[in-house]
């Protein structure tokens, strides 16, 4: 019996922030948590995807939002040169991943 998977918005943000912790004291690595994500992803029923899908990019976007204003509030501070270079960086990769979630989102509706 499939196991059933709460897709609120409250169930998903959850699991994010949950999956960033992780990552960031470093139970996990970038591999890990992106296997957790296909993992969580498969166990929900494809009916209910549409909607998990639409939370999950709001959490994602919302977090991006959150990132950003903490790395221009370091940067407003009087952050270093080597500050913005990373802040650039990370602003570049989240742009990345969020594409490729788009992306890969789009394909799985197809199928």
């Amino acid at each position: 019996m499939p196991q059933e998977i709460s897709v609120s918005y409250q169930a998903i943000k959850s699991k994010v922030y949950r999956l960033i912790d992780s990552l960031v004291v470093g139970e996990k690595n970038e591999a890990e948590v992106q296997e957790s994500i296909r993992r969580w992803w498969a166990l929900i029923h494809p009916a209910d995807r549409p909607i998990a899908e639409k939370y999950l990019l709001m959490v994602l976007a919302r977090s991006a939002s959150a990132l950003d204003s903490i790395g221009d509030a370091l940067l407003s501070v009087g952050g270093s040169e080597s500050a913005q270079i990373t802040h650039t960086q990370v602003v570049s990769k989240r742009l990345r991943v969020l594409e490729r979630v788009v992306k890969e989102s789009g394909i799985r509706q197809a199928i």
